[in-house]
């Protein structure tokens, strides 16, 4: 049993992966900026008002967890490497001690059969600029850090990403997307939370970036 932290637990994401950590008995700490968004949670995961961004807040936090997971965002792109500098920051005062970081990241980073990312090339969608810029820039951040943090980035498809069933069955790749029979990228967020919380129990992406499909 693991010790997880799940900050953005309100959202589409992060309230899947509480379910998903819950269910195979780990101790959830579901955290969110309003603590009564957090509804209909599982039986025993704790409820938390924080915010990413709050230094002190994810320092007292990361002392009593294993893994911290980030699944926030927004608009603006300095969200999320402040999330990367508070998270990594709070981790490294732990020492070796100090909790796994896994954050969902974006998939306009990925790369294309030409090996050019998402973002650039023709026709990326202008008003998902900024949440793709924050999250390269995130992605960026954590490949500058020295070993003295433990992190994961799981990338979702770059378009084809949509709440759905939970299967259990998800293949990964590393920085290109996992393409099925038609060429398409797919995950539903059920599954993308099944992929998070395996990693969590197996470890495989250690300071890695990695995306799932079927």
């Amino acid at each position: 049993m693991s010790r997880i932290v799940v900050f953005g637990a309100a959202g589409k994401a992060g309230s899947r992966i509480v379910a998903e950590a819950a269910a195979r008995g780990h101790r959830v700490t579901a955290v969110a900026r309003d603590v009564g968004a957090l509804t209909a949670l599982p039986d025993g995961v704790r409820a938390v008002a924080g915010d990413i961004t709050d230094r002190p807040a994810v320092a007292a936090l990361a002392k009593d967890a294993d893994v911290l997971v980030l699944t926030v965002g927004g608009p603006d792109a300095t969200l999320y490497t402040d999330a990367v500098d508070a998270a990594t920051s709070a981790a490294r005062a732990l020492g070796p001690a100090g909790p796994r970081i896994i954050h969902m990241g974006g998939g306009a980073s990925l790369l294309d059969d030409d090996g050019v990312r998402f973002y650039d090339g023709p026709g990326f969608p202008e008003e998902f600029k900024p949440y793709a810029i924050g999250q390269i820039r995130a992605l960026d951040a954590y490949l500058a850090l020295d070993q003295s943090v433990t992190w994961t980035y799981l990338s979702p498809p770059p378009v084809h990403f949509a709440p759905g069933e939970r299967t259990g069955n998800y293949r990964t790749g590393l920085d290109a997307p996992v393409t099925g029979d038609d060429g398409q990228a797919r995950i539903s967020y059920e599954d993308y939370a099944a992929a998070l919380v395996d990693e969590i129990d197996h470890p495989r992406h250690l300071n890695r970036r990695f995306t799932v499909g079927y």
